[in-house]
């Protein structure tokens, strides 16, 4: 799928993907089926389009030095950023501020891109972007849960931010000497070579649902999750950073709590509201742009 509006294209189906993925993620671990093998079963479900990506190289992967370091960079940032969220942010401290500073990461994807990518947008988009980025943190409120102890959900929170908006930023890079398929799979070998440290976490002297509402869920909805990344691999190559990253970022979210709403009818707070209100006026402008 190429043209000049495809970006768009793969951008609405990453935020349909996480999306859904957002609704459901929370499912298995209330289940009896612990965050670190969440991650186990998010790393496997990217094998599966992972065997798609390969089939469209015409099983011919790009292996050169630049190649490598570069998928290995991304694939490295976005796992080791998801290991630290299934295993150690969420259970150092509070989702409720966990996830608005980790939403923030696509600050740092633009500003990489506007300084080293040379990205611009015309004042629609700036605009467009100028709401993604307040509506997300609002968006990612939740009612608090628990605080926690100590601030080292804090750092790790930073961490996670700081890493997933480095990712998209050089993807975006990436995205410029070789092939998206090429970027997923490397995300895909790095996810899978991360899979020994939570293994190695896990209680398995505790009881673990390894039924459908467990493992097998977890791997069907993480699987939303892995579809979602390649189709953003794409989103990058065909579109602008500065205007993806807020995008998918902002919209995905309103589809989790819409669809939350429905399955769960569950009412969106004030500020959630505001966010979604926002995300909304920013995705017209920004699919403008």
């Amino acid at each position: 799928m190429k043209g000049s509006r495809s970006w768009l294209t793969y951008a609405i189906l990453t935020t349909v993907f996480w999306g859904l993925w957002g609704a459901f993620s929370s499912t298995p671990e209330k289940a009896g089926f612990p965050g670190t093998l969440i991650y186990v079963a998010w790393a496997l479900s990217m094998l599966i389009p992972a065997i798609v990506a390969f089939y469209r190289l015409n099983w011919k992967l790009e292996y050169n030095i630049k190649a490598i370091v570069l998928g290995c960079v991304i694939g490295l940032t976005g796992a080791g950023g998801q290991l630290a969220l299934l295993t150690r942010a969420l259970t150092e401290g509070p989702a409720h501020l966990i996830f608005p500073i980790i939403s923030l990461s696509p600050i740092i994807t633009i500003i990489l891109s506007f300084l080293f990518l040379k990205e611009k947008v015309d004042n629609r988009g700036l605009w467009g972007i100028s709401l993604a980025i307040v509506a997300l943190p609002l968006l990612s409120l939740s009612p608090p849960s628990g605080s926690g102890s100590g601030l080292m959900w804090l750092f790790y929170a930073l961490i996670i931010m700081a890493a997933w908006g480095f990712q998209a930023f050089v993807m975006k890079f990436a995205n410029e000497s070789m092939r998206a398929e090429s970027i997923f799979i490397y995300m895909t070998i790095t996810g899978l070579l991360l899979v020994p440290i939570p293994l190695l976490m896990t209680d398995f002297s505790a009881v673990i649902n390894t039924g459908f509402s467990g493992m097998y869920l977890a791997f069907l909805i993480q699987l939303l999750n892995s579809l979602g990344a390649l189709f953003i691999v794409y989103a990058f190559r065909y579109g602008k950073a500065v205007i993806v990253s807020p995008l998918t970022n902002a919209v995905a979210p309103v589809i989790t709590i819409i669809l939350s709403l429905i399955l769960y009818q569950t009412m969106p707070s004030m500020f959630v509201g505001i966010g979604m209100l926002l995300a909304v006026i920013s995705t017209f402008l920004l699919s403008k742009e």
